[in-house]
């Protein structure tokens, strides 16, 4: 074999996993890697801060499928890649973050930005390593895509000392390639116990989570479902799992993003199949009342994730889709398909009766007709990036999504910024795709210098703008304490000028101020975007103390808002 720059070795790696684009920020400690990567096929696209490139990574991540992949420097540009590493721990997102670092023998001296970043981010990662021999260059990088796709995804961080990144390594790219990632499929006669549960149910719902869309099981639910008629909830991860205008969706239940008709279908259930769903605790809530009166079947991946929460009624372990597919052949040897019964009746009264408004007409504007005008102008193929606050909840209260990777929010981590970088990310992978970035106004001022990112690139896309100027998801948490403290934004004649701050940027922006007025800005914003190639700003004045419907659990969820007259439904058998 030849004998070549270990980070050569590296870089043909990263193209043969199917990597075509990487985020990061070049400096002294990483320039071995840089000077490989510069005459390589791999688009490299300079971030203005290291926790920008591991959303943007992330996102490029959720939408291919693939392995996200964000480069930064040493000491500093490790810490600052910590949150997104843990963002994508959280949410099964597989992503390599890679560090440069001091020299090997200058590490115990307290060189400059010499730091332990393997152990800072061991607990946020699936392995955590420091390169120690050229040799091992492209075997390490092999097995880190390995294990960020395999089981559970998620992240690993590898750390290069700059000596060995100079050093060399016996290399030959046609005779390497990716190593197998193992698909674990469930055993039989759990798939038998399962279907089992399911026939004796008279009230079944099958809960989708995120692990459906990770496995790209959603054709073999939607298949399921329809065999068995048999309604679908998806959690906020599972979001675009299964098209929210089949007449099998079920809505959503939980305590923050939910719909009024998906948690009464909830607690109205007997049988819960839950794929790839991790039960966190904005879903469920009161555990006591999510469990009552109902059985549940847990299929996961990871065995460690069954019981974890709490103990099913049976758990199976099992990549999504042979085990959807596994069920469905099942299902297909005990009968035929079955007709709409009296319980997928039930839940479409319950979608027909217990909705909530949309159509408000106030000044200030009421939140939820934003999202109202987002769903009649936006094409079903659209993709959605939103991340943690009163905004986001909203959008998952009330935004529609027909198809899997299209809408994407940073789940369990939440962290404040995410929505601007991993928009880029998602982009730069799809190009052709519109993409519209829903964002509070403070969580947008986290990493609003990414906007720089995806000017100089000739990145498009729509930024849609809850701006209350306040930390409202804060401000409401407040309200049983008694107190509005320390959460006001506003100053001035209306805090921050957004509409200014993205012409600084080089982008178009306006804002809204009357609900009339929506319709003609998401027009103009996408048209803008297309025509300049650039980021758009549609900022929406809302009412400032407007409060998202949630509660402690699916039985005790507060509404704020009026509500549509109820309709009364006979629910006995």
């Amino acid at each position: 074999m030849k004998r070549v720059p270990c980070m050569e070795a590296v870089v043909a790696v990263l193209e043969s996993e199917g990597v075509d684009t990487v985020f990061g920020i070049p400096g002294a400690a990483i320039l071995p890697f840089y000077a490989a990567l510069r005459t390589s096929s791999i688009r490299h696209i300079t971030v203005r801060h290291e926790e920008g490139g591991t959303h943007a990574a992330d996102g490029w991540a959720r939408v291919t499928g693939n392995v996200g992949v964000c480069v930064g420097t040493s000491g500093p540009a490790g810490t600052n890649m910590i949150t997104g590493l843990y963002t994508a721990l959280a949410d099964s997102i597989p992503m390599i973050c890679v560090t440069g670092q001091a020299a090997t023998a200058k590490l115990h001296q307290e060189a400059f930005q010499a730091v332990d970043i393997v152990e800072i981010a061991r607990p946020v990662t699936k392995w955590a390593v420091q390169l120690k021999e050229p040799a091992q260059a492209p075997w390490v990088f092999r097995e880190a895509f390995r294990i960020a796709r395999s089981g559970r995804p998620g992240p690993v961080l590898i750390d290069l000392p700059i000596d060995v990144q100079r050093g060399t390594c016996l290399y030959d790219r046609d005779l390497d390639a990716p190593l197998a990632v193992e698909v674990p499929e469930p055993p039989p006669r759990a798939l038998r116990a399962a279907m089992d549960l399911l026939e004796t149910a008279r009230r079944p719902i099958i809960l989708a989570g995120g692990g459906v869309i990770v496995a790209d099981a959603c054709d073999e639910l939607r298949e399921l479902a329809e065999h068995l008629q048999v309604p679908v909830q998806v959690t906020l991860m599972g979001k675009g799992a299964f098209p929210e205008d089949h007449p099998l969706f079920a809505g959503m239940a939980g305590i923050q993003t939910q719909t009024r008709w998906g948690n009464a279908a909830f607690l109205d259930s007997d049988l819960v199949l839950a794929v790839g769903a991790r039960f966190g605790d904005r879903h469920t809530g009161d555990l006591d009342v999510y469990r009552k009166g109902r059985r549940f079947v847990h299929v996961d991946i990871e065995p460690t994730q069954i019981g974890r929460v709490f103990e099913p009624d049976l758990g199976v372990v099992g990549h999504a889709r042979p085990v959807l597919a596994g069920l469905l052949a099942e299902a297909r040897s005990r009968a035929a398909a079955r007709e709409p019964g009296r319980w997928v009746r039930r839940v479409a009264e319950l979608r027909g009766t217990l909705a909530r408004r949309d159509d408000f007409d106030d000044v200030p504007i009421k939140p939820p007709r934003v999202f109202r005008e987002m769903n009649a102008f936006f094409g079903r193929d659209t993709t959605f990036v939103t991340a943690i606050g009163l905004y986001q909840i909203w959008s998952g209260q009330f935004q529609t999504t027909y198809l899997p990777r299209r809408y994407l929010v940073c789940g369990q981590a939440g962290p404040l910024g995410w929505e601007i970088p991993a928009a880029l990310g998602v982009k730069c992978a799809h190009p052709e795709r519109q993409v519209v970035v829903v964002v509070g106004d403070y969580s947008f001022q986290f990493l609003m210098e990414e906007v720089a990112v995806a000017a100089q690139y000739r990145v498009p896309f729509v930024i849609v703008m809850i701006n209350n100027e306040y930390l409202g998801l804060i401000r409401q948490a407040e309200i049983p304490y008694e107190m509005n403290y320390a959460v006001d934004l506003h100053y001035g004649e209306g805090g921050i000028d957004h509409v200014k701050a993205m012409e600084a940027f080089g982008c178009p922006a306006r804002r809204v101020e009357l609900p009339g007025d929506l319709r003609e800005a998401l027009s103009w914003a996408s048209a803008e975007a297309e025509r300049q190639r650039l980021p758009v700003l549609v900022e929406v004045m809302v009412e400032r103390e407007a409060n998202a419907a949630m509660g402690p659990a699916l039985d005790a969820v507060k509404e704020f808002e009026p509500l549509p007259e109820l309709v009364t439904v006979d629910w006995s058998d």
